[in-house]
């Protein structure tokens, strides 16, 4: 069995995380400041405007300060999804501006690549994993201004899915190597579509070859059972994202903070296991926040308003610990104002957020009895081969043993994982890690009743 490296653990472990909303793809609602001189929404518009390059930079150098890394370490949050653009690619590779919105623009973006590494390295330092997400995709995914770009969807024609993937095969080759990158984000809620799935296929088998264990992220499109069924039928790394909002729709609007809570832990738990066994377990949700619309809040008592959200975040939370690979708050901050609905800090501050996610750390780490494992394995044999003993047949109980003994030997090797985050690590992406394990017994043993390993890791 290969050992499990740093790069194994920051992949596989629970990611509690946050975005970095508005860092690098901006958001003018979370950061209006680089939007000073112009009245657009998007970074096209932006790019376009008066003294873009230097604005731009400026951003990019001071959203996320030394500070701020201290504040996520601190708090146990081990993971952080980056959202950017194609554009940001334009210092290394100019030419994948070439037909498109930003054609022209690469000075602009020239410095953004080297941003984003040097933020990779940084959040490796406090012990974070990141997730690259492919924001904004060449003519546009989806109509939002995050998409990158004012105007219609065109980015279904088939010139602005090459060029994406282009960008794609450029980021899984570079990030591929990096020991805290835990994953590639393909697009970010692309409008549904026919060539969707096709596209995803294609991408997929494409950056497989280049990456042969870069976790790939889709997002589900709001249809998260159809992407679940393109996810079930393969069996390298690749993660369903859903993006769990309910603060924008009548139907959310007319249901108050409990009962969104209560629901949460009733259907949606229901159709969340089983989609998350359909797929492994690989299921995050990347995007959640604790934002309510004015309506579900039925009060107009800021102490009443922050019990709803209270009660509303922790059925998230619960749900994602209980069916997910990982979570991701929208966002970590804002520039102006108060707002506990989006801004992490607001919400922790409000205490409508956890002052601390995950196990802390102890000095002495966990542990690792090895006469309470074998005392847990004889016990789980003996259950597994009574069990079977009721059904006659060939049996390789041995098989049951070795692989609860790499179990139980894998989790200690995340528990006591040693790094600069505060939190433990803990195994999220389980049946992931499964597959693998199961594929190396099989090298060195045989895939005759192979079941039985599978069973019991």
């Amino acid at each position: 069995m290969t050992a499990l490296d740093a790069r194994d653990i920051h992949r596989y472990r629970k990611q509690r995380g946050v975005n970095l909303g508005s860092w690098f793809v901006l958001e003018k609602w979370i950061t209006p400041k680089p939007f000073v001189n112009t009245q657009g929404s998007s970074d096209l518009d932006v790019a376009k405007s008066a003294n873009a390059k230097q604005i731009l930079e400026a951003h990019w150098d001071n959203w996320i300060t030394p500070d701020d890394w201290v504040w996520l370490r601190d708090r146990g949050i081990n993971a952080v999804r980056v959202p950017i653009g194609y554009y940001h690619l334009a210092g290394p590779y100019p030419e994948i501006l070439k037909g498109t919105d930003f054609n022209g623009l690469g000075p602009v973006f020239e410095g953004a690549w080297t941003r984003i590494t040097r933020a990779i390295a940084t959040a490796g330092g406090y012990g974070m994993g990141v997730l690259i997400d492919l924001h904004s995709a060449v003519g546009k995914q989806n109509g939002d201004a995050h998409s990158g770009a004012p105007g219609p969807i065109r980015f279904y024609e088939k010139r602005n899915m090459d060029q994406t993937l282009n960008a794609l095969k450029f980021l899984a080759q570079a990030l591929d190597i990096i020991p805290n990158v835990i994953g590639l984000q393909l697009i970010n809620e692309p409008q549904n579509n026919p060539a969707l799935p096709s596209f995803y296929s294609h991408a997929l088998d494409t950056l497989r070859k280049l990456a042969p264990d870069l976790p790939l992220y889709i997002h589900d499109a709001w249809n998260t059972d159809q992407y679940a069924e393109l996810v079930s039928r393969r069996k390298d790394f690749v993660v369903l994202d859903h993006h769990l909002y309910r603060c924008f729709t009548s139907e959310d609007q007319n249901q108050s903070g409990d009962d969104h809570a209560r629901n949460l832990r009733g259907g949606t738990l229901g159709h969340f296991k089983g989609i998350s066994n359909k797929i492994a377990g690989n299921l995050v949700v990347a995007e959640y926040s604790a934002a309510l619309n004015q309506r579900s809040l039925r009060s107009g008592d800021a102490g009443e308003q922050d019990r709803q959200r209270r009660v509303f975040t922790a059925a998230q939370l619960d749900l994602y610990n209980e069916t997910c690979g990982g979570s991701f708050f929208w966002c970590y901050k804002k520039q102006e104002g108060w707002d506990a609905g989006w801004d992490l800090r607001n919400a922790s501050l409000a205490e409508i957020m956890p002052s601390f996610y995950g196990i802390r750390k102890t000095s002495q780490g966990i542990h690792n009895d090895a006469g309470r494992r074998e005392d847990e394995k004889r016990r789980a044999t003996n259950d597994h081969v009574n069990w079977w003993n009721k059904y006659p047949g060939h049996y390789e109980h041995w098989r049951f043993e070795l692989g609860f003994q790499q179990g139980w030997d894998d989790a200690f090797v995340f528990f006591n994982f040693r790094d600069s985050s505060a939190s433990v690590s803990e195994i999220g992406f389980r049946g992931q890690l499964a597959r693998r394990r199961s594929s190396e017994h099989i090298r060195e043993k045989g895939e005759s009743n192979v079941w039985e390993y599978g069973e019991s890791i």
